[in-house]
């Protein structure tokens, strides 16, 4: 028990310190994990990038075609455990696959994060061992494809909501469902379908594994027309009086909410997983243009607007990368921790992403905003030609703009982020009124005048980090005492609050990931990382302040305003400002001499 205890908690990170060597990087990935990378890189190069074109024309077939080739290569069972036919890979091993294959296209992205997330995970999570051996191996194949029906018509961000209803037969053997379901993902070519509906007048949602049998009181909706994941199957599903085996309940009556949660933690982080690639190759496109677009005698990626954009998008790239495999190894550390404690397989996995759920809602929000940025500045980087069909840029954008939608909307992970903090404070699982009143009372206090001894590499860096975590402790933390536990119906601030969060938990993965690389690699080798640590950081500051400022003015008056205001001024004041162009010029140097991002 003791390692348990010694053990990084979800949310942790906003009250205590984080050592660079205590964090995973990319850079730290084993031979086994780069193979993994390279075949599934090489995957994608040769079945999905040339056939580009073709998924925008809503070749729904040819999506299907190249899951089928994904599973067979393994690629759809690499988080299914080997007893049911999976790779049974590590949690770090499952987000790299997710990462690379999802890069290309957002259609087949969707289509892979469906079926092996939602589609898959609540049985390897929830079933019982008649249900995994049943189902499972089919899934891990791609002999056999999963889909989630938890949306209705009523039932968006509030899924427990849902009308669909689960009436017991009268011999007791089955149940029938009734009910409408919509934004389907896979519904068109799946074979299984995760359904979600409430028994009698149950307070909570029910979980039901329904196999596709359109003979079976099933039928389905043509496929939508959206905006952008052309190729992804997207279809209303509708049940009328469709009979299920009262043995194909998943988990258990009453419980199917907290499944659907459960399964939409480890979606969120897969999903900023899946936003990734998609940033790298937007980022090398627009490199690659913007050294063969030439104007006035120059190309384009020697001028600094252009050079302003790529750097900025590179930034925005790492940082993601960073926070994204640092929470992913914690995640990882927590799993096999509470295997060693004697958890099964599927306690182990859904109490470890349970635990850090915060950071799965702040890399969600994070990263799917940051490859909207990319995709828009990518357009821009092509010009009149990024806004052409024929050029990768404007696919892009609009298969990234459904990422801030589902896996719960970035509003509504922004709000979970900070309520989901706040209910651990009152758990006590992590000590944030605390903290929050030692803030409270620094305010108080005669400021330090002290010149802090910043020789060491990105320790001023570090310093700012700490005071930004006093910003968040100040705002949240005068919030929270305020409003109590009507602090949730004051969404404006828990928007702010969450903003402030989300920024520190990048702009500090960034710089630990930059210091730790540094310390192996030598200072001089890591210019561009150390840059990049600096550059995010900086923004976060400007954008801090900004929803900090915004958050206290909104509920302190008078005395008390002032004080949380000077106290914003002092938490965010650099000692030494960076030369903001100078580290956009060194970062902007890399990517065109590498010709995309190659870190």
């Amino acid at each position: 028990m003791e390692k348990k205890d010694n053990m990084i908690r979800g949310g942790q990170f906003i009250v205590n310190e984080t050592k660079a060597e205590d964090i995973f990087t990319p850079e730290d990935f084993s031979d086994e994990q780069k193979m993994m990378r390279d075949s599934v890189k090489e995957f994608v190069d040769r079945e999905i990038w040339p056939k580009k074109e073709e998924f925008e024309k809503k070749n729904y077939d040819l999506t299907e075609d190249v899951m089928r080739k994904a599973g067979e290569l393994g690629f759809l069972g690499v988080a299914v455990p080997e007893e049911y036919g999976g790779l049974g890979m590590d949690f770090v091993s499952t987000m790299l696959v997710c990462d690379y294959i999802s890069g290309a296209t957002g259609s087949f992205s969707t289509a892979f994060g469906a079926h092996t997330g939602i589609g898959t995970l609540p049985i390897t999570l929830y079933g019982t061992e008649e249900q995994k051996k049943k189902y499972i191996p089919k899934l891990a194949t791609g002999e056999w494809f999963g889909a989630y029906c938890l949306t209705e018509p009523g039932a968006g961000s509030d899924a427990n909501s849902g009308k669909t209803k689960a009436v017991l037969s009268e011999d007791g053997t089955h149940y029938k469902i009734t009910g409408q379901k919509m934004w389907i993902s896979n519904a068109g070519f799946c074979d299984l379908f995760i359904v979600f509906a409430r028994i009698e007048d149950d307070k909570n949602i029910t979980g039901f594994i329904v196999e596709k049998d359109l003979e079976n009181g099933i039928s389905m909706g043509d496929e939508e027309k959206k905006l952008g994941i052309h190729s992804s199957s997207t279809r209303q599903v509708f049940f009328n009086e469709t009979k299920v085996p009262v043995e194909n309940i998943l988990g258990e009556r009453n419980g199917g909410f907290k499944i659907a949660m459960n399964a939409l933690n480890v979606g969120r982080i897969k999903l900023a997983a899946a936003c990734l690639d998609a940033q790298r190759r937007t980022i090398s496109s627009a490199v690659q243009y913007a050294n063969d677009r030439v104007q006035f005698n120059t190309p384009i990626s020697k001028f600094g607007a252009i050079r302003s954009k790529l750097a900025e998008m590179a930034t925005a790239a790492y940082a993601g990368e960073a926070a994204s495999y640092r929470a992913a190894k914690n995640i990882e550390d927590r799993i096999n921790a509470r295997k060693e404690q004697g958890n099964s397989h599927q306690e182990a996995e859904l109490k470890g992403v349970e635990e850090f759920a915060i950071e799965c809602s702040i890399l969600k929000v994070a990263v799917s905003e940051d490859i909207q940025n990319c995709s828009d500045e990518g357009i821009q980087i092509y010009g009149g030609m990024g806004f052409s069909a024929d050029t990768p840029m404007e696919s892009a954008w609009r298969d990234a703009r459904i990422a801030r939608i589902y896996e719960g909307t970035n509003e509504i992970n922004r709000m979970l982020s900070v309520g989901m903090l706040v209910k651990k404070a009152m758990k006590g699982h992590v000590d944030f009124m605390g903290p929050a009143q030692a803030v409270a009372d620094e305010l108080t206090g005669i400021p330090s005048f002290d010149t802090p001894d910043f020789s060491e590499l990105l320790s001023e860096e570090k310093d700012m980090i700490k005071k930004l975590k006093k910003v968040f402790l100040m705002v949240a933390g005068a919030a929270a005492q305020k409003f109590g536990t009507e602090l949730e119906e004051h969404q404006q601030l828990l928007l702010a609050s969450a903003d402030i969060l989300i920024e520190i938990y990048m702009a500090e993965s960034a710089i630990l990931r930059a210091e730790k690389n540094a310390k192996i690699k030598g200072e001089d080798s890591q210019n561009v990382q150390i840059a990049m640590a600096k550059l995010k950081l900086y923004n976060a500051v400007e954008k801090i302040n900004k929803k900090a400022k915004e958050g206290i003015i909104s509920f302190a008056e008078g005395d008390e305003q002032k004080m949380m205001l000077m106290g914003l001024k002092r938490f965010t004041k650099y000692h030494n400002y960076p030369n903001i162009v100078e580290l956009r010029n060194t970062i902007a140097d890399r990517v065109v001499e590498d010709n995309g991002y190659k870190l």
